[in-house]
């Protein structure tokens, strides 16, 4: 019999984000899910499960024209808990049955906000908690103002409602189907009101928990951040700035041409926020040059930052492994940030986190290639589910049961976190104090 309190809080992590993807295909399954009143097939209620609680967006089904009121309930419900990590959630049940919140448990969500210390981790969580009600709420008060006069009252406050969390939690999921299947915010892509809002959200959930904290505890004030908060915010305006003139660049006369050059501008800077995790599209995706598609693809890779709502491989592992390797090239031997020195074991997890990344999104490209898939459709594809993006060149609905379970594991490894995965499945290791002989190897 497993005992459970003997389980790590990796472990744990990874079998709850397990469990819960299953119950959700469960309920996805049901007939009164869908609209038509039929069951859809196990393994895409699995597929729908899996990308919302990983807070993904690729689908199989448009998700206004198959499911029926509680299925899009049901895949906001886990799209909401897919955001906070469902540790946060269920703590937010104990404070309110007023349950005393222990070691274990402080441990746990520790691990699931990506805390760098146990202590205030509560009062961490309860600002998470407030936050996200106040930002998610804000986005649907500002949607409503188009949404409702354009849907009707109810279905109006549905739809702001519905993208305001898919957008804050880095989702993806849309229900403009309405409108036209699989179009997501593509009839807004010149409306300030809808883009700004959702680019918003999008930016606020993907910046992380911990940099929100920081923010709070220091009054906003510049001066006193942590080096962990400079540097997330720091990567993430440069990565929008960079992208959205590459964006410019790229498709000004492409996808671009034929709007004028504030909708040029504002398609640019949405293109460039909506790669890092978050999978919603204001112009066709398949359409796009082949330049901003690698632009998209390494926006994708490289992802939002720790202890968001967002995934990729995260902007401060990027930042550490750039250091590292400009600290090698001027031969020094101590990594500075910031005229910080960072330690070995932050250097060792960056580019360790970075190596399993790309190891799966190759092996995931391989298998949907050997599948008949062009190299550059598998690779996005594969990208924007280990990235948790979303984004998709049109290919997830015709995806083959093999490629369909190889999506399935990127998303889910992808927001659980690689080496979370591996070390939930890896027996415990004995530490000694004893260590190997020296080995010496030429390198390059």
């Amino acid at each position: 019999m497993m005992n459970f309190k003997k389980w790590s809080a990796t472990r744990i992590l990874a079998v709850g984000f397990a469990a819960i993807i299953l119950i959700g295909a469960i309920l996805l399954r049901m007939p009164f899910a869908s609209k038509s009143g039929t069951a859809i097939p196990f393994l895409n209620a699995l597929f729908s499960a899996a990308s919302a609680t990983c807070v993904t967006g690729l689908v199989v089904y448009d998700t206004w024209s198959q499911f029926s009121l509680f299925g899009q309930a049901v895949i906001l419900f886990l799209i909401q808990i897919g955001g906070l990590g469902f540790m946060t959630v269920a703590i937010l049940f104990s404070l309110a049955l007023g349950k005393r919140i222990g070691l274990r448990e402080r441990s746990l969500l520790s691990e699931a906000v990506g805390s760098m210390q146990l202590g205030g981790v509560v009062k961490l969580v309860r600002r998470v908690l407030i936050g996200t009600a106040i930002f998610e709420g804000m986005g649907t008060l500002l949607l409503s103002i188009r949404f409702v006069p354009l849907f009707g009252f109810w279905s109006g406050v549905w739809f702001s409602a519905f993208h305001a969390v898919s957008a804050f939690c880095n989702a993806g999921f849309d229900l403009m189907g309405r409108l036209a299947p699989s179009s997501s915010l593509s009839h807004f892509a010149g409306d300030p009101l809808v883009i700004l809002t959702v680019a918003g959200l999008l930016l606020i959930g993907g910046i992380g928990f911990v940099v929100w904290n920081n923010l709070v505890e220091n009054r906003f004030k510049p001066r006193g951040l942590h080096l962990h908060t400079q540097v997330a915010i720091g990567a993430s305006v440069g990565l929008v700035l960079i992208g959205t003139v590459l964006y410019l660049l790229f498709e000004y006369n492409g996808v671009f041409a034929g709007m004028n050059t504030g909708e040029r501008l504002l398609s640019a800077f949405f293109q460039s926020v909506t790669p890092r995790t978050a999978g919603f599209s204001a112009v066709n995706t398949a359409s796009l040059s082949d330049p901003s598609k690698l632009t998209t693809m390494l926006l994708m890779f490289i992802g939002a930052s720790p202890g968001s709502t967002g995934g990729g491989v995260k902007t401060t592992t990027i930042v550490v492994a750039a250091a590292a390797v400009i600290s090698s090239l001027r031969g020094r031997e101590d990594v500075a940030v910031r005229r910080y020195r960072l330690e070995n074991d932050v250097m060792h997890r960056a580019f360790s986190g970075i190596a399993v990344f790309v190891v799966q999104a190759i092996l995931g490209m391989l298998i949907l290639c050997v599948q008949g898939f062009a190299f550059t459709d598998a690779a996005f594809e594969c990208l924007s589910a280990i990235g948790t993006v979303g984004l998709t060149t049109g290919i997830t609905p015709t995806l083959p049961t093999l490629s369909k379970l190889v999506i399935i594991l990127l998303m889910y490894t992808g927001r659980v976190g690689s080496i979370t995965v591996f070390l939930a499945v890896a027996r415990a290791q004995n530490h000694n104090k004893l260590k190997n002989p020296i080995g010496k190897i030429i390198v390059g």
